[in-house]
């Protein structure tokens, strides 16, 4: 995953370089590659919580997307039909396994990290924000931390977060607020226990 886009593609919209790539301008594809490629696969990461099954979930997406070939028409912006493939595939992963994801145990592992912080303190509160931050994620119900992802770390529109998953632009704003009260409430929550014990909550 580590394709740079084309520079003769930069200014084009993704809608256009897939049309151009479905006329036979592979650059096109491998622009519009690049330029989802890393966004896609943290989401994916984020919903999975399994770097293999994102890696595989993320490599069947793009899959399916050149299996549409010549047959793709432009009735959805090309980031809101890349994101809903790759929904319906995580679907299918849980309907398959048949259960919820679980809380990840390696939470501290994978949580974001400040790099070249100014002092050992720094990166310490920076990795401890961090790790409060995934599991106030991982406690959301599915509905809610799936629009808060492809709201913040994918910077989609109300209503392109509503074609992707299919409920009405209303539904996608009430979960967002739902979910960010609570990530509110959960991070003040652990803020207080710093202050009052000097150690964060588990």
């Amino acid at each position: 995953m580590d394709t740079l886009p084309p520079r003769e593609h930069a200014g084009t919209s993704d809608d256009a370089l897939m049309l151009a790539w479905t006329g036979g301008d592979v650059a096109a594809f491998e622009a519009l590659y690049g330029r989802h490629r890393e966004r896609l696969h943290r989401f994916l990461l984020r919903q999975l919580r399994d770097p293999g099954v994102a890696d595989e979930v993320f490599q069947d997406t793009w899959q399916r997307v050149l299996a549409a070939g010549r047959d793709w028409r432009p009735e959805a912006a090309f980031a809101t039909w890349l994101y809903r493939i790759a929904r319906n595939r995580i679907a299918d992963h849980w309907r398959a396994r048949q259960h919820r994801p679980p809380a990840p145990a390696d939470a501290d592992e994978r949580s974001l990290r400040i790099e070249d912080p100014d002092t050992p303190e720094l990166r310490m509160h920076a990795f401890q924000r961090s790790r409060d931050l995934q599991q106030a994620l991982d406690a959301l119900p599915d509905d809610q931390r799936e629009v808060v992802l492809l709201r913040l770390e994918q910077e989609l529109t109300l209503e392109e977060i509503g074609d992707i998953t299919g409920v009405g632009r209303e539904t996608v704003k009430s979960r967002l607020r739902y979910a960010m009260d609570k990530l509110r409430a959960a991070l003040a929550d652990r803020d207080a226990a710093v202050a009052t014990t000097g150690e964060a909550t588990p």
